[in-house]
């Protein structure tokens, strides 16, 4: 008998190191251009991951385009469907979009949901609403959800949603809203589309936006003549850097200035992708330019500034996703001028990035069987 406990025993001791081992081997190293070296462990997989942000506990709310919000838990990474999400337009570029927490949300619980929406006649366009977050332990919902914002009009097709979602430090939420693969929306005054929008958080429309004179709807705008914005992040000195994909190459990243225009359609870095040229940014001064730009594409989405402490010497520097590019990037910015320092080769498209309690930094990856991996340095 005690041989056989013994035998038991052993079994067990060769099965725990074995599955440490496999737990271990997981971690792959990843080179940067630049000589850097990250440490990455992959942590589950999702289906058409979109967005993802930590709650206070280090928990996670990830997003799934076809309408799912899971709250992930990272210690033992199981998967539990968040209630009462609304139903969303789910096809092309569009379906369950962003996630934010309310920079209150220890008191209030909002949390901030953007995602399409279909009328009766067929056209789309992306909403914003808020709702409060009940987290029992079994049964997690949404609660008197509300919605505080719509692109307008609804339009055909399914692309340039953009709907990213950033709160900047005096407590405004920022709505990247795209031009739906319209082009022309971008300029107009009588449509949202192609803006960032600022609003209050319950979404009414600040009397300081820079727009009074040009319309109800414009009240709302912040800058406008943006074409795809699939990334916002304020860095530590209150400064706003947005970035959005070219029409065919040019690619830009953007540092946002209150009531400026940024060109789109009438300049870019890029071509239509019907080959015909679009005149480029230094024709026409008058628009802001592209801090920086991409030719080939990269395909951006997903954006942080990294204030943590596990990378200390990178505290400052933005890190964006490469969907085509398939990379993780890492970006330096100084006053007015941004340069792309570092390129990660992740060999899928990353769709999002953000930055974790300890500092890791955490990708999704694009598409279905998109994994969420997190990156540490080696």
């Amino acid at each position: 008998m005690r041989s056989l406990r013994f035998m038991n025993y052993l079994f067990l001791w060769f099965v725990l190191l074995a599955s440490g081992a496999c737990a271990e081997s997981s971690r792959t190293t990843i080179d940067g251009t630049a000589g850097s070296k990250l440490s990455a462990q992959s942590f589950g997989t999702f289906n058409e991951p979109w967005a993802m942000t930590f709650l206070p506990d280090g928990n996670l709310l990830i997003t799934e385009k076809q309408g799912t919000l899971l709250l992930f838990h990272v210690d033992d990474r199981s998967k539990t469907p968040v209630a009462n999400v609304p139903l969303v337009a789910y096809g092309g570029q569009g379906g369950l979009g962003d996630i934010i927490l309310h920079p209150d949300y220890a008191q209030n619980h909002w949390v901030y949901l953007s995602y399409a929406e279909e009328d009766a006649s067929g056209k789309r366009g992306a909403v914003v609403a808020r709702a409060r977050l009940r987290l029992p332990s079994a049964s997690p919902r949404l609660e008197d959800l509300e919605v505080i914002w719509r692109q307008q009009p609804k339009v055909t097709g399914n692309g340039h949603y953009s709907h990213r979602l950033a709160f900047s430090p005096d407590g405004h939420l920022f709505i990247t809203s795209g031009e739906r693969q319209k082009q022309t929306p971008a300029q107009s005054w009588e449509q949202n589309l192609g803006k960032i929008i600022r609003l209050n958080p319950d979404g009414s429309v600040p009397h300081d936006n820079p727009f009074q004179d040009k319309g109800q709807l414009a009240k709302t705008f912040w800058t406008l003549g943006h074409r795809n914005m699939l990334g916002i992040a304020f860095d530590s000195q209150g400064q706003l850097w947005v970035h959005e994909m070219g029409p065919r190459h040019g690619d830009e990243f953007n540092r946002i200035v209150r009531g400026h225009n940024y060109g789109w359609p009438i300049v870019s870095w890029g071509d239509n992708y019907s080959g015909i040229p679009i005149p480029d940014h230094d024709t026409r001064p008058e628009f802001h330019a592209p801090t920086l730009y991409w030719i080939p594409t990269v395909a951006p989405s997903g954006l942080i500034i990294y204030s943590g402490s596990m990378f200390p010497q990178w505290q400052g520097n933005g890190f964006i996703g490469g969907l085509r590019s398939q990379c993780l990037l890492r970006i330096t910015m100084q006053g007015e001028h941004a340069h792309e320092a570092e390129r990660f080769a992740m060999g899928q498209r990353i769709r999002e990035v953000e930055q974790g309690p300890q500092g890791a930094l955490w990708v999704l990856e694009d598409e279905q069987g998109g994994r969420l991996i997190r990156l540490t340095p080696m």
